[in-house]
This record gives structure tokens, C-alpha cells and sequence, in this order.
């Protein structure tokens, strides 16, 4: 029986892996995540024995080169930077204003990295249905595709990023009663939690092609987005913790609250560095 000429692979309505059959025997296979991280498609030979990898320009190559390097960058040090906010809060002067303020750069560092991870999605190079090769298209700052589900995911994370900020810049307010903290400051740290939460389950979706999660222990980019999931786990637990309880007006546990966020942040951290081999 002659296989199908072309096969499309994904999570719902979002397509995340093509493959097409040549005349010749070969299998040309694109998947999102590979594309968009390494600039790359694989060409299997007869039986399914990967014949080579084909990437896009040099142009292309390039491009992602720098993106990525911003990026998992920016994660590296933001996560540091949250980690040494938190270890402040725990162990320091406890000046809330200190801890408030390496805080803040930390996410001024991960707006950048979510910024970056959205347009590398924008400018990765496209596949070409009919020759099965990628192509470097012009460089976006913005666009909007929300069919495509590596956008959804980044668009997702950049957007918990700045509500992040959001909690940031209110972190710094003096004077805030109990309900004013839990509005301002409290609410704004769950729903960017949440956002974190929801990229990471959508990246899963992308990477296993499906919409449950699946363990693909040898894939570098499984490992990236395990190890970002998990710290997202963390923040959420930190942020569940770190509300203000009107009877009492303390935290619910101020130190699950901390070690939440050093752990998690440590979690990015690593993250940022495993991110920096998924390159071209």
C-alpha cells in the first residue's frame, strides 16, 4: 500500500510535526519545535533511518543563533536574580525594599527572555510544503498568529512576564492594608503563576505533538521544558503561600513562600543553561 503523501501531527486544531513522501523513497519530517529552536528538518531514508538533517541560510542559522543566546540568557540571569531576591527575604536584613528590588531586575531579565522566546518564533525560518526545505522569511518585531501553537506558548509566557511586573513595581508600595497587598500585590503573582503554568503545559503539547504530557527523556528540548515546568510549579506554590491572611496579617507560610521562589527560580536558571545547547 503507497503511504499517504503528506501527514499532519498535533495537539487539537495546532499542527506541530508535517511529514511528506517523496517519489524517491524519502520521508521528509518538520517539526515545530526543531524548526524553530534548531533551525532544522529531518530527511529519512527507506525504513526510517534519518538519511540527514537539512538546515535553513545561513541568514537563518544565524538569526536563531542570537535569538537563542538572548534568551536563555536572560532566564540564566533572571533566575539568579529571583533566587538572590528570595535568599534576601529568607536569610537577609530583611529589608523588603532590597529583596523588592533584585526582584525587579530579575524580571526586567525575564521580560527579555520572554520577549526573545516570542520572536523566535516570529523570524524562525518557514517550511515549503513542496520541496520540503526551510526558508529564512523577513525579520517581525510583533505578529500574531495564534494558530500556531509555539506562538500561543511564547505569547503566553511573555504576557506572564509582564504581569509579573506588574506584582514587581506594586511590590514596591509602602503603607497597603491587608486587602490593598492581596489585590495589588498578591493577585497579580497568582495570574502571572498561572500564565507560567499554561505555557508550560502548552510547550508539553508542542514537544509531544498531543495534548497530554509524555517523557521523551533523550530530547534536549523535553528536558528544557520539564525543568521550566517544574519551577513554575514552585512560583505557584510560592505565591499560594505568600498571601496575606486578613485575621492575622501575615503571609499564610512566608517560608514556603521564599523557598518556593529560590527553587523555582533556580529551576529557570538551569533552564537557561540547557536552553543555550538547543541551538542551531
Amino acid at each position: 500500500m503507497k503511504p499517504p503523501e503528506h501527514r499532519a501531527e498535533g495537539a487539537g486544531p495546532f499542527i506541530t510535526r508535517l511529514t511528506w513522501h517523496r517519489a524517491e523513497g524519502q520521508t521528509v519530517v518538520w517539526e515545530s519545535r526543531l524548526a524553530r529552536k534548531r533551525g532544522a528538518l529531518s530527511v529519512r531514508g527507506p525504513g526510517g533511518r534519518v538519511a540527514r538533517s537539512t538546515s535553513a541560510d545561513a541568514e537563518g542559522l544565524a538569526r536563531l543563533r542570537r535569538l537563542n543566546s538572548v534568551a536563555s540568557g536572560a532566564f540564566f540571569l533572571g533566575g539568579l536574580l529571583f533566587a538572590l531576591g528570595a535568599g534576601v527575604a529568607q536569610f537577609g536584613s530583611g529589608d523588603p525594599v532590597e529583596s523588592a528590588s533584585i526582584y525587579f531586575a530579575g524580571g526586567l531579565c525575564f521580560n527579555l527572555g520572554g520577549y526573545t522566546s516570542l520572536l523566535q518564533v516570529l523570524n524562525a525560518p518557514r517550511h515549503s510544503e513542496g520541496g520540503g526545505s526551510l526558508a529564512t522569511t523577513r525579520w517581525r518585531w510583533w505578529g500574531y498568529e495564534p494558530m500556531r501553537l509555539d506562538w500561543l506558548s511564547t505569547f503566553v509566557l511573555f504576557t506572564g512576564t509582564l504581569v509579573f511586573g506588574v506584582n514587581l513595581l506594586d511590590s514596591f508600595l509602602q503603607g497597603l492594608s491587608v486587602q490593598q497587598t492581596n489585590r495589588l500585590i498578591w493577585t497579580p503573582d497568582v495570574v502571572g503563576c498561572v500564565l507560567f503554568l499554561v505555557s508550560g503545559h502548552l510547550a508539553f503539547a508542542e514537544i509531544c505533538h498531543r495534548s497530554r504530557p509524555c517523557i521523551h527523556s533523550r530530547s534536549l528540548g523535553w528536558w528544557v521544558v520539564a525543568v521550566n515546568q517544574f519551577g513554575s510549579v514552585l512560583f505557584m506554590i510560592s505565591a499560594l503561600a505568600a498571601f496575606t491572611r486578613p485575621s492575622t496579617q501575615s503571609l499564610v507560610n512566608t517560608d514556603i513562600a521564599n523557598w518556593g521562589t529560590l527553587c523555582g527560580a533556580l529551576c529557570f536558571a538551569l533552564g537557561g543553561v540547557l536552553q543555550a545547547f538547543e541551538r542551531p
